[in-house]
């Protein structure tokens, strides 16, 4: 049965990827989601509905545009196959209870990030409030308005010490060290995560992301580089671990 149910959430992970995939490239240049229908960004060629089965279209298709024969880039079924092992991976932390809702929450709203600010250095607002109500919500019928309160008090430390250490990092590198969603995005992440949590994700994001930079900026120094992707990697690594207060507590007794 476990087996079957990660199949199905593999699969399910793969739609949604392709989706999240168009939302996280259009959002920011204000684009509709909908209209127009997918289409090739080379030619306009509208895609029929075998051309849009997640990552099998890619391999039979060659990786190229049916019409014009245009490279499509790696990037749509890499976060397809990509959602759908963290859909799995979510199950096989959670199992199927009402915190595996959650998990799946976050995560979508995770991967759409990383899609949206790896190519425009942009966390759309729009996802952020979408993503932060529903979230509320879940956490507000799953766990009790106890629970929900406190979730909103643990977004709130979690977002003041990321604001706390922009201003700290403007000061230092005397320009902008970093953009206002990822201070945003803590709040989600104190939310779901608890505020201790949320900034042990940007230590852990940071020590991710260092040696990617290091190897983008040796390559082209101007670059500047998204922190989001980082911050996300952090989170979903914590998130599927469970990882919380008591047990960084533990790791010092």
């Amino acid at each position: 049965m476990e087996v079957l149910i990660s199949i199905y959430l593999f699969i399910i992970g793969t739609v949604f990827g392709s989706f999240y995939n168009v939302v996280g490239y259009r959002l920011p240049n204000g684009d509709s989601i909908a209209f127009p229908p997918s289409h090739c960004p080379n030619c306009n060629y509208k895609l029929k509905f075998w051309e849009l089965i997640p990552i099998i279209s890619f391999i039979f298709q060659k990786g190229k545009c049916t019409n014009c024969k245009e490279k499509i880039s790696f990037i749509y079924p890499f976060f397809e196959g990509l959602t759908g092992i963290l859909f799995v991976l979510s199950y096989l932390s959670f199992g199927l209870t009402p915190k595996l809702i959650i998990a799946l929450t976050f995560i979508s709203m995770l991967i759409i990030i990383i899609v949206s600010d790896y190519e425009y250095m942009i966390i759309p607002d729009e996802v952020l409030i979408f993503f932060g109500i529903l979230l509320f919500i879940e956490i507000l019928l799953i766990n009790g308005p106890l629970i929900a309160l406190k979730s909103i008090f643990h977004g709130l430390i979690a977002f003041l010490i990321m604001f706390l250490l922009k201003k700290f990092g403007d000061f230092i590198f005397k320009k902008e060290s970093m953009g206002g969603g990822d201070i945003k995005l803590l709040f989600i992440f104190g939310m779901v995560l608890t505020s201790p949590i949320a900034i042990l994700s940007i230590f852990l994001g940071s020590l991710i992301g260092l040696p990617i930079s290091l190897v983008m900026l040796k390559k082209d120094n101007s670059h500047i580089i998204p922190f989001g992707p980082f911050l996300a990697a952090g989170a979903i690594i914590l998130l599927l671990m469970h990882i919380d207060l008591n047990t960084i507590i533990s790791w010092y007794i």
